[in-house]
Formats: C-alpha cells, sequence, structure tokens
C-alpha cells in the first residue's frame, strides 16, 4: 500500500516543496522514516504513533517506511508531522478524499492536536509558486499565512479536526489579512528632545537617505535618546519590505500572533557584550542574527567602542553586500541585512576628552586605545559622523515646543518618495544604495561642486569609499532642497559631517 501527501521544508530562509510518501508492506513491525531527516525528524514516529492513538486510530502491525522526498536535502524540525499523519491516515482508509493539490504543514503532539512552528510564511509562499492551491497549517499560524494572497489557508487545531475535514465537516478558511496602516510609536518623539538642532538635522539627512550614521559625544549630551526616536521619522514600508522582513521574523519565531505583518521598520539595540554569532547569525543549523533581524529596518550599537573589535569587525562584508552568508557543516545559508546603522559612544574611557567644561582624566595614551576599538574600515563606513555637543541650560529649560516626529517623517517620506522614482525597477531604495556604475548618473554636480569635492578629496586624502559617501549624502542634501543638481553647498554640508575622524582619530 501506498500513498503521497504534500509538506514543506526549510533551511534558514529557503523553503522548498518535501514529497511526504508512505509504503506499509509485509515484515517486521518496524517504523523508519529516511529522506535525510535530523533527530527532531526521527523522533516524530513516536509523537504521530500517540497522536493517531488519541484519534482512534491504530497502526497495522507491518513494515511502515517515510520517504521525505528529495531524499539528498536536510530535512529539519517538525514540520512534517502534520502531512506523515495524514499519509498514514490516507493509507489507513480514515481519510478517503482526494488530498492532491494541499500541503500539510505543522507538528502534531501526543494527544493529537497541531502545534505551531517558525517560518510558515516563506513556506506557504513557496507552496503557491509550487503549484498548491491549499495549505494546511496549524491555527496558531494560520493568521500569518493569511498574509499570502492566491492561496487557501485552513487553520486546524487537530488531526481530528483533518479527519472531519475530509469527511465533509469542512473547516472554514482563513480570510485573506488586510493589510493595516502602519503603527508609529506613540511614546518617542523628537519633541522630548530640547536643543540639538545639529544633530537632529543630521539624523534627519541619515532618514531621508538610509544613511549608517555615528554619534560622538560626551555623557548625558542626548546621542541614546536621539538613536532611539529615529524610528519615528523613518519612512513607511512598502508590502514587498514588509513580506521580507516578516519571512526572517517568522524563521526567528518572533512574530506577533495578532500582527503576523511586520509593518513598522525593526529597531534592534543590542547589548555590547552580544557574540559575534548572535550579531551576525549562526548556531547549526544558522539562524538570523541581529544584523538579519534589522533587515529594512535600524540596527543601533550603543557604547560602540565597549563591543569586541572582532564582533565589529564581522560588521564591515554585510554593511557593504547587505547580506551575510553563513556556512556550517549542515549546509551555507544567506539572509538579507539590509539596515540602517546607528552607533553611539564616548570620545575616551570617562567621556569627557573635548568637553566645553569638564575636564577629562584620561591620558592621551589611554584616549587613543578606547579610539583604536573602531578601526579605520569601520569608521570609513559611516556616511554621517555627528558630533553631539552638552545641552546649554537655555535649550533644555526652554518652553518652546520643538518639532515633532510626525512633522519631520513627513519631510522624509516626501524625500523618499523622490528616491523611489528615481530608482525605479533597479532595486534600489535609497540614495545609500547607488552602486558605483551609476553614482555618477544620479548624482550630477554643478562645475563649483565638483571644483569643492576636488579640493576636499586631494586636501584630507579621502578614500574612494569616503568619496563615494561623501557624494550620496550630498544626493539625499539636494533632494531635501528639491534640487537635481548637486549644487557647492550640499558638497560643504555633506564634508562637515565627516569631520570627526580628523578630530578624534587624526
Amino acid at each position: 500500500m501506498y500513498s503521497r501527501v504534500k509538506s514543506m521544508g526549510l533551511f534558514g530562509l529557503n523553503a522548498f516543496p518535501v514529497d511526504v510518501e508512505i509504503e506499509i508492506s509485509k515484515g517486521l513491525p518496524s517504523f523508519d522514516i529516511v529522506g535525510l531527516g535530523d533527530v527532531v525528524v526521527r523522533e516524530s514516529r513516536d509523537r504521530i504513533r500517540a497522536a493517531l492513538r488519541s484519534c482512534g486510530v491504530n497502526l497495522p502491525t507491518a513494515k511502515i517506511v517515510v520517504n521525505l522526498a528529495p531524499a539528498d536535502t536536510k530535512k529539519t524540525g517538525s514540520v512534517t508531522d502534520l502531512a506523515i499523519s495524514v499519509a498514514l491516515l490516507s493509507i489507513n482508509g480514515n481519510i478517503t478524499a482526494d488530498t492532491d493539490g494541499c500541503a500539510f504543514i505543522g507538528e502534531v503532539s501526543l494527544n493529537g492536536d497541531v502545534r505551531g512552528v517558525n517560518g510558515v510564511l516563506p513556506m506557504v509562499l513557496t507552496a503557491k509558486k509550487s503549484g498548491i492551491k491549499s495549505v494546511f497549517v496549524p491555527f496558531d499560524n494560520a493568521f500569518e499565512a493569511s498574509v499570502c494572497d492566491g492561496i487557501e489557508v485552513f487553520g486546524v487545531k487537530s488531526l481530528q479536526q483533518v479527519i472531519d475535514h475530509f469527511d465533509g465537516d469542512r473547516i472554514a478558511p482563513c480570510p485573506p489579512y488586510e493589510v493595516k496602516e502602519s503603527e508609529r510609536f506613540d511614546t518617542l518623539d523628537f519633541a522630548d528632545v530640547r536643543g540639538q538642532s545639529y544633530a537632529k538635522k543630521a539624523l534627519e539627512i541619515a532618514a531621508c537617505g538610509g544613511h549608517n550614521a555615528l554619534l560622538i559625544g560626551s555623557p548625558g549630551s542626548g546621542k541614546s535618546m536621539l538613536a532611539k526616536r529615529l524610528p519615528t521619522i523613518l519612512p513607511s514600508m512598502t508590502f514587498e519590505e514588509s513580506i521580507e522582513t516578516t519571512n526572517i521574523h517568522s524563521i526567528s519565531g518572533m512574530l506577533d500572533k495578532d500582527t503576523p505583518l511586520v509593518t513598522v521598520r525593526p529597531f534592534r539595540s543590542p547589548h555590547h557584550t552580544i557574540s559575534a554569532a548572535g550579531l551576525a547569525g549562526g548556531g547549526g543549523i544558522p539562524k538570523p542574527g541581529e544584523i538579519s533581524l534589522a533587515h529594512n529596518g535600524l540596527l543601533f550599537l550603543d557604547e560602540f567602542a565597549e563591543f569586541s573589535r572582532q564582533t565589529l569587525e564581522i560588521l564591515r562584508q554585510p554593511l557593504e553586500d547587505k547580506k551575510v552568508t553563513i556556512s556550517r557543516a549542515s549546509g551555507t545559508v544567506s539572509y538579507p541585512c539590509s539596515f540602517m546603522l546607528v552607533a553611539a559612544m564616548n570620545p575616551c574611557p570617562c567621556g569627557y576628552y573635548g568637553h566645553p567644561s569638564k575636564p577629562c582624566i584620561c591620558s592621551h595614551k589611554q584616549v587613543s586605545n578606547y579610539l583604536s576599538r573602531v578601526s579605520g574600515p569601520m569608521l570609513d563606513r559611516f556616511d554621517l559622523h555627528i558630533e553631539v555637543a552638552p545641552v546649554e541650560f537655555e535649550s533644555i529649560s526652554s518652553t518652546v515646543k520643538e518639532e515633532s516626529s510626525a512633522v519631520i517623517r513627513e519631510r522624509v517620506q516626501r524625500v523618499r518618495e523622490i528616491q523611489h522614482k528615481r530608482f525605479k525597477g533597479t532595486g534600489i531604495t535609497c540614495n545609500a544604495g547607488i552602486t558605483p556604475d551609476i553614482i555618477h548618473d544620479v548624482c550630477p554636480m554643478d562645475d563649483s561642486a565638483r571644483d569643492m569635492l576636488k579640493n576636499v578629496f586631494d586636501r584630507l586624502g579621502l578614500s574612494a569609499r569616503a568619496y563615494d559617501r561623501i557624494l550620496k549624502v550630498s544626493r539625499t542634501i539636494a533632494d531635501m532642497n528639491g534640487r537635481e543638481l548637486i549644487s557647492k553647498t550640499d558638497i560643504a554640508e555633506a564634508v562637515q559631517y565627516r569631520s570627526l575622524d580628523r578630530k578624534y582619530w587624526k
């Protein structure tokens, strides 16, 4: 006797169709699962036996062989439990209806319940591309799966419910998810920040162009306060960005049942004691790290110089490639990591080097050693260097109402729309992502701007990367001012935001 049922597999972000094939034949009683499954897959034998018994179904005393095809692809986790159970129910005669065009995803418990699993959305999206018409997923994951349009989604709570469905007592399909207006951060607002107009303007430029920014200043100057409010002025996510981000959060098990689609740009702020694997991703079966969880959002590294140098250096390649590749014995997986990097740090161990009134108690060597924790190549990857000066009494005690995040965000959204039109069809989403092959086409300068940039490049000895980043920031400033041609003032302002490496790292 033979039966075949469709399921899905997942390795990293890569979902793939799995054919669950079962044969029952004469021989010594056994229950074998083949097809390169891990320990969790092999343990499903005992879960499925108990789950079927709880439904009043006893497996025949015979030789049972389960094959998970393709046999040369690694299968991990408990996502095929439900499909194996349905295949056994079909071959045993408990399910007589045709299951062609259906895929089954989920873990079964000993009492026959169907439990939720991670990574349902990427699996359902792949199932749709494979021609699957209906997909049966755990009830807890049904809301998440309904984000995928064009495929019928059934949320099931138990094996018995699946049997009843094919026996005529059909489960109502989950209605398609309606994308709602993005929620905003209600508790944080730029209106709370007194003074710091220079830093606010720089962060607005960063938000408009998706640029990386480094904040440096003494303790209590407001670096963290400013950075934590940056997400409130970032532009709305497109549907494609939401799907990409949701896929990563889905396989990490971080999705909220009530909000199956990530519609607010992620804000990740790991502690400085995080390991390299925690930041970039890793594990026996590679999982996304903080840089991938911040995809299409913002990664904030507070106390930047306190991170281990090895951990920081891992960021260099992902910042350029917008993806991170992790290789393990089990395979190689790539995760996207297109994010804004914002870092904050003190200028020295005591924090008061260069402070206008408080003396620094660090020696020159201590200051040098502290700053050297951030390498030149890492520093070069920041488009904006922002010095956050101490707030004066007049500013902090002022009763003048500061500009709100909502007002700033409107300007940011308007500038991003200009960039979306400019880069339509190129895969580039903002000025920070301009590639070298088109940089001179999309960043035209007038003669005075070109002369100024040449003088700055020669006088300061800038690298080619610094040249590109100044040009990209100038492009953003010109967009904010409504100019297509980059002017001398745009170049001057962009150069002004790359002065800290000469002040502190000279």
